[in-house]
């Protein structure tokens, strides 16, 4: 009840001044009065003019905070269209330089027949074990034909179908699995036998046994397939030394060979399918 009296009382005094104001406008009177009365219409004028631009200036804020969430709305999805569209550039960059090397090997490989394909499987939990590739049978794909990738060898076909095979990863660590002839180039036109026989996941590094303890094998030193198993041609490169050392009875070298081949990002891979080497010291 108070508020509404006072609420009526501020309205009377609004008509009253207003009606002084109109007043002073046609009647003559003395400037005192006429000042007093334009302050007091003023102060009323003002008194309720301020709760309306009040209203306005709180209108017109939330209109620029929503506004302002809209435009950053905006700004995140073109930030993530951006984000995005760098991912992609990342990966096709990544895609061609792979699709570079590959082209690189096949001319290292000019004197085999080769066939390129694409890995259109590799399943997290056989990562470092197995991967398929889209070429079979119907491309002259056999089982146990050397894979390369990168620039070197990363495996060997284990299973063929018409369209599809899979490789076998020189990292698997299947007994026996990864076993590969092979022969260090120690120079002056002389090699040193030995077996690939397994991947340390620890290192990342091939272990080669069964070397003749006196070869003079150097850190640096190139690993190639020996063709001796009868299965993967020679000449196919497998890494480079990275440590030697005599085995635990002394009566044989081990090395560690870095890989030469692409061992954990495989896109693309070439299949040695003509074996005009195989065999060769």
């Amino acid at each position: 009840m108070f508020d509404n009296k006072k609420i009526i009382g501020l309205l009377l005094s609004g008509i009253a001044i207003v009606s002084l104001i109109a007043y002073s406008m046609t009647t003559p009177t003395n400037n005192v009065v006429l000042s007093a009365v334009n302050d007091t219409g003023a102060w009323v004028g003002r008194l309720f003019s301020e709760p309306v631009n009040v209203v306005v200036r709180f209108v017109n804020s939330v209109d620029t905070l929503i506004n302002t969430f809209e435009e950053n709305q905006q700004l995140k999805r073109s930030i993530d269209q951006v984000d995005q569209l760098q991912v992609r550039l990342s990966d096709l960059e990544a895609e061609n330089e792979k699709l570079i090397q590959e082209l690189d090997l096949k001319k290292v490989l000019s004197q085999f027949d080769t066939v390129s394909a694409t890995v259109i499987t590799r399943n997290p939990d056989q990562w470092m074990e197995t991967l398929v590739i889209n070429v079979g049978s119907n491309e002259g794909v056999k089982t146990d034909m050397a894979v390369m990738s990168g620039k070197g060898m990363i495996g060997r076909i284990v299973e063929v179908n018409p369209n599809s095979s899979k490789v076998l990863l020189l990292t698997s660590q299947q007994q026996n699995a990864g076993k590969v002839s092979a022969r260090v180039q120690i120079g002056d036109g002389k090699s040193a036998n030995g077996i690939v026989s397994s991947f340390d996941t620890k290192t990342g590094y091939f272990k080669m046994t069964q070397i003749d303890p006196n070869a003079q094998i150097k850190v640096g030193d190139r690993v190639i397939s020996s063709g001796l198993g009868g299965i993967i041609p020679s000449t196919l490169l497998i890494g480079e030394v990275a440590s030697t050392k005599k085995d635990d009875y002394g009566l044989f070298q081990e090395v560690e060979i870095k890989p030469a081949g692409e061992m954990t990002d495989i896109r693309f891979v070439t299949v040695i399918i003509g074996s005009g080497n195989r065999g060769e010291e």
